[in-house]
This record gives C-alpha cells, sequence and structure tokens, in this order.
C-alpha cells in the first residue's frame, strides 16, 4: 500500500512539473507594436491629427510673438547671438521635459534654423499632451535674414538629372506592421517610451544629393498630391503613400525592413512624417529641404520665399 502511495505522489508531481512548464511555454508575448497603434488612433494620435493647424507663418506671428512661448532649438551659441524676444532655448532630447516650464500655459511655438528640426519637436510634443503646438514656418531663417539657412539650400539638382521620373510612381505592396520593444505594458507608457527614444535620437535627416544619386538604396515616399506628381515629376521608385494614417492602415505600405525616406515641399511636413515613423517602429529619415532643394526653379507654389526683417535680442 505504501509504495502505491508513493508511486501516486510521484506521478503527481511529474504531472504538476509538467502542466507548470506547458504553463510557461504558451504565455504570448506582448505585442507592443499593437498596443501603441491602437492607443495611438483611439487617443485621437493619429498622424493627421499631428498635421492639424502645425505650422505658422512668421508673418501670423509678429508683432504678437509676446502670446506665444517660444521654444528655440538652435545652438545655445545662436541663441545667445540673436533670438525672438522671451524664447528659452531648448534641445530636442530635452524639450518635453523643458516644456512644463510653460506654467502660463501660452500656446508653445518651436523655432529652429530652418523649421525642420522643429518639426521632429512638434510630433514629441503633440504626442506628450501639448496638442496645440505650432512650428515657425521656414523657422528663424523666415525671422530674419541674419540667421538664414534656408536660401544657400535651395538648388535645382533634380533638374535633368537621370534619376528624376515623370513615370507613375511604384505601386503599393502591403507589408507587416514593425516590431518594437517596451518595458512598459500600457498604451500610454510605450508612447512615451517611443517619444523619448524619438527625441533622444536626434533630427534624422539626408541630403537630397544623397538620395538622388542611389535611390534604389531606400524606401521612398513622396508625400504630395496625385496632381503634383503629375506637374513636377519624383524621385525614381518613390512611392505615393498619402493619406498615411494608422486607422486607415496605410502604414502597412511601408517596408519595415527599409531605411524609409519621406520627401515634401520644403523638408517640415516630412520632418513629422518622419518623427511619427520613427515612433511607430520604422527606421525613417527626411529629405532635407525638400524638392526646394531638387527643382527649387520650376516650383510655382511652395518654395522658400526669403527672409524677413522682424526684430531679434541678443545677450551682447
Amino acid at each position: 500500500m505504501f509504495g502505491k502511495v508513493r508511486h501516486f505522489l510521484f506521478l503527481m508531481v511529474v504531472l504538476a512539473v509538467f502542466v507548470t512548464g506547458c504553463s510557461e511555454d504558451t504565455t504570448l508575448p506582448v505585442d507592443s507594436g499593437s498596443i501603441l497603434r491602437d492607443y495611438m488612433a483611439s487617443e485621437n494620435l493619429d498622424l493627421d491629427d499631428m498635421l492639424i493647424e502645425w505650422i505658422i507663418a512668421a508673418s501670423s506671428v509678429y508683432p504678437n510673438q509676446d502670446n506665444y512661448y517660444i521654444m528655440d532649438l538652435r545652438s545655445a551659441e545662436d541663441f545667445s547671438l540673436g533670438r525672438i524676444e522671451n524664447s528659452v532655448n531648448t534641445t530636442l532630447g530635452t524639450v518635453v521635459a523643458d516644456a512644463a516650464a510653460n506654467t502660463q500655459e501660452k500656446p508653445i511655438l518651436l523655432v529652429c534654423y530652418t523649421g525642420q528640426s522643429a518639426s521632429h519637436a512638434l510630433v514629441a510634443l503633440r504626442l506628450s499632451d501639448y496638442p496645440d503646438c505650432q512650428v515657425l514656418k521656414f523657422g528663424f531663417s523666415s525671422w530674419t535674414g541674419d540667421f538664414d539657412k534656408w536660401t544657400a539650400n535651395t538648388a535645382n539638382i533634380g533638374t535633368g538629372h537621370e534619376n528624376w521620373s515623370t513615370d507613375a510612381t511604384a505601386a503599393l505592396v502591403e507589408y507587416e506592421n514593425p516590431p518594437i520593444t517596451a518595458t512598459a505594458t500600457s498604451g500610454s507608457g510605450i508612447l512615451a517610451e517611443r517619444v523619448a527614444a524619438m527625441t533622444a535620437g536626434g533630427f534624422k535627416g539626408i541630403p537630397a544629393a544623397t538620395v538622388l544619386a542611389a535611390p534604389g538604396d531606400y524606401f521612398i515616399n513622396n508625400y504630395w498630391a496625385e496632381a503634383d506628381v503629375t506637374t513636377y515629376g519624383h524621385i525614381a521608385g518613390a512611392y505615393r503613400i498619402n493619406p498615411l494614417t494608422i486607422e486607415g492602415a496605410e502604414f502597412l505600405n511601408y517596408d519595415p525592413e527599409a531605411t524609409v525616406v519621406t520627401y515634401c515641399w520644403t523638408g517640415q511636413t516630412s520632418s513629422v512624417i518622419t518623427a511619427y515613423l520613427n515612433v511607430l517602429g520604422y527606421n525613417a529619415i527626411s529629405l532635407k529641404f525638400g524638392v526646394n532643394a531638387m527643382i527649387f526653379d520650376a516650383l510655382t507654389g511652395h518654395f522658400w520665399p526669403g527672409s524677413a526683417n522682424y526684430p531679434i535680442v541678443s545677450d551682447s
């Protein structure tokens, strides 16, 4: 009898170990990417929400600049040499934390040299409970010619280039979503981690000449309306994915294993898209200065208009 009891107990122990082992082996991993996307779509944090009244011209700010909390992302040295009065210096890496100093809760205006780095910052802030922040169009270059970084970067290298095409854009293909890893398990927590990773990575930009020389090295999206592509052409092999939302699943047309290059008119909208794509887990970069750096003289709109001459202050 005792032997039977001992044998029974042994079998129970083995069964317990087996069941426990199976339980551990069948535990499903957390799909951080799916949780993140669902959360962002449900909280009105889709890409089209980033692009609502997000950019403002210097002529619409001056002379009422005191109505804004102006966050300037330029270097501390250039900020010291000249800035909009009452603006504060910040960096892309610290912009979310620094925005908390806006105790008067004024509308936030983001300023950089050209409007492109500030567009990364806009995504960081809009995804961090600052939905009404805006970017100064064309950056500080538009405010004063003393710090113009735009004029020297307009060019016509695409005109007549073998990789500037008038053919139809490439046919769309559906891909899987990019996998992401996170320590948080809630949508808000994962989003905070992804925003922090994006800002810590700095501005993601690439010169037009580099992409034109070897477009096949990149997954290129021309973020234009179809009529604009028909009018001007596009980089050879480019896709045209617009609209581009989580809710509409257009993100599935991006290759998650490729280096994604987005371009637009000025590099500012593409900077917003690039920052957003990096939050979602893509390896994305923005074509700097957009088509202003490729076919400037051919443009009939959306081109660099030159600097104004609005007042600035300095430490000297």
